[in-house]
């Protein structure tokens, strides 16, 4: 069970965290540049796996992360779940990315 208070949230399932998850997310192009991230993420883990280049694994945090963050700090003003719920937060991009492309949440 979730508290109300949001810095001492917990959660003791993905399907309890995740309404929570969607209220952080409310802003379209917050969410847009998750899923731009999350799209770019994917796109540069096959062409690394293509090109044996694993040199640019370190890139995908740094895509991943820079997109969902430049999203809260510049149009949702939250700071990000991920700081306090890494595992769910991660969970979340790729459940709300797939709940965009089904049309289950609004672009």
């Amino acid at each position: 069970m979730s508290t109300t208070n949001s810095e001492l949230q917990h959660f003791n399932s993905f399907a309890e965290f995740y309404p929570f998850y969607l209220n952080e997310h409310v802003n379209k192009t917050c969410r847009r540049l998750h899923f731009v991230g999350s799209t770019l993420v994917l796109s540069l883990l096959v062409s690394t796996v293509i090109s044996q280049n694993w040199a640019l694994l370190w890139l995908l945090p740094i895509i991943g992360y820079g997109f969902a963050w430049v999203g809260h700090f510049f149009f949702e003003h939250n700071k990000p779940a991920t700081f306090k719920h890494p595992l769910y937060s991660f969970i979340g991009d790729w459940v709300m990315a797939k709940d965009m492309l089904i049309g289950r949440i609004p672009f």
